[in-house]
């Protein structure tokens, strides 16, 4: 049966599209990639190679060099290069054409604008990737990966997801579904032959190998809190109240100035946020507007952004000026900051000192430190505690680590039916229930490749992609 999705998307497949691979911005080159059963024929009506003649006999994997001319009246647009990569052999497993042209938003457009006048379309976000998913190239998780690499933001998260676009997580999730298939097998077997007489045998097989299934599934999971933050970023909010040095840190952190740092209070009114790379572990610094009264309207709404931040982030900086003593507002944002991920600076520690670390009674003195943000003093302990309370001081670079959340749920969704199976298979005399849930688990896992996702889901999952990608 061929689904509303496919119909639809078969009324496309024979579209060629195109779109401007690179970067949008000044260049040495910027690409415009073409893709579909036309694209040479397209390009072809608009080049005209140095060395006359055209490219509608172009060998694939070849280049040419030439110019791209306006359609109607064959005035030269830009100098270029053409590539062409042949179907199947090809990103999108299409005939693909690649422009090589002056970097430059303005040349770029012209260029682009010609192949459109030609015939192609402008492709949707993400249409490429989804072309090569459809047309079998790649799985989900791989397209996904394309993503991941473009927004990696360290190391670490780059080689995560070039070993995700390489298969290595498909693999493995391929590898569970086909243990989950013969375990379904078994079970069927057992079902329609009753006189054998294996339905003990069967279930007691079944619950061994689906504890080691449940392990597999385990390990990955726990891999998902560590690959997120690897994946997306440590959100760091720094808060506390005004010129006790949060801009100060971050500007330290960066390296640069990049918040305007003054005597006056409340010279942060709204929220700036910046990545550094920690060991590996990418982290969102977010400086927020110091935390007190105010009748100014624009600071008062910093200050409530401040607070909601606190209540987003993964982990809390709380500054204070050492030189100062504690004083009611301190003690509030302790109270929100408890229970939650936090460290705390004690600052300006040039000055004579106010503050104790006794002061501090609910909270661990291990996570209260002396800095200057004066003099960079305490900064790297700040580091060393931040890869502490997240990767147990070490980051570790894993073979395998999940980063999306997407595939966390499902294997928490997969997890659940294999642990439905098991007491299925402990707790009742009728075995087929226990096929029921393992088919379920079977079903889950494959939406991480994209075997059995929801057609609506993979849309959305595609428009999160950027334009020629």
């Amino acid at each position: 049966m061929v689904s509303l999705f496919s119909y639809q998307y078969c009324m496309k497949e024979f579209d060629t599209i195109a779109a401007i691979a690179t970067a949008l911005g000044e260049g040495g080159i910027s690409i415009i990639r073409v893709s579909g059963n036309n694209s040479v024929k397209i390009v072809n009506s608009i080049f005209i190679p140095k060395n006359g003649g055209n490219i509608l006999d172009i060998k694939p994997y070849t280049m040419r060099y030439g110019n791209i001319v306006q359609l109607e009246t064959k005035e030269n647009i830009d100098e270029v290069i053409v590539s062409f990569m042949k179907g199947p052999k090809s990103f999108t497993a299409e005939d693909t054409i690649e422009i090589n042209c002056h970097g430059g938003i303005f040349s770029t457009k012209r260029v682009l604008d010609e192949v459109l006048k030609a015939g192609a379309r402008i492709a949707e976000p993400g249409e490429f990737t989804k072309r090569a998913f459809l047309n079998g190239r790649i799985d989900l998780s791989q397209a996904e990966a394309v993503m991941d690499i473009i927004t990696s933001k360290t190391d670490i998260s780059m080689k995560s997801a070039v070993m995700q676009s390489e298969g290595k997580l498909s693999r493995e999730i391929n590898s569970l579904r086909e243990k989950l298939l013969e375990l379904i097998a078994h079970i069927e077997a057992t079902v329609d032959y009753p006189e054998e007489d294996l339905e003990e045998l069967t279930s007691e097989n079944t619950i061994v190998k689906l504890n080691d299934i449940l392990l597999e599934i385990a390990e990955l999971i726990n891999s998902a809190d560590e690959g997120k933050i690897l994946r997306d970023g440590l959100n760091t909010a720094i808060v506390g109240k005004p010129n006790v040095g949060k801009s100060s840190l971050l500007n330290a952190l960066l390296e640069e100035k990049r918040a305007i740092v003054t005597e006056i209070e409340g010279t942060t009114r709204d929220v700036i946020e910046e990545y550094i790379n920690v060991s590996g572990i990418p982290i969102k610094l977010i400086d927020t507007a110091g935390i007190r009264e105010t009748n100014d309207i624009v600071e008062k709404i910093g200050v409530e952004n401040s607070i909601k931040k606190i209540d987003e982030a993964d982990l809390i900086i709380f500054m204070l000026d050492a030189s100062r003593s504690l004083e009611d507002k301190d003690l509030d944002i302790i109270k929100h900051i408890n229970g939650k991920k936090y460290i705390i600076l004690l600052n300006k520690t040039d000055l004579p000192k106010k503050i104790k670390n006794e002061d501090f009674k609910d909270l661990s003195s291990k996570y209260i430190i002396d800095i200057s943000t004066k003099t960079g003093f305490g900064i790297d302990k700040l580091k060393d505690i931040i890869k502490e309370l997240f990767f147990n001081g070490e980051i570790k670079y894993h073979d395998l680590i999940i980063t999306n959340t997407r595939h966390k749920a499902a294997l928490i969704r997969a997890k659940s039916n294999c642990e439905d199976a098991v007491n299925a298979l402990k707790n009742t005399s009728a075995i087929d229930l226990a096929s029921i849930d393992i088919r379920n688990a079977w079903y889950n896992l494959g939406q991480i490749t994209g075997d059995t996702l929801e057609e609506d889901l993979l849309e959305k999952i595609f428009k999160n992609f950027c334009l020629g990608k």
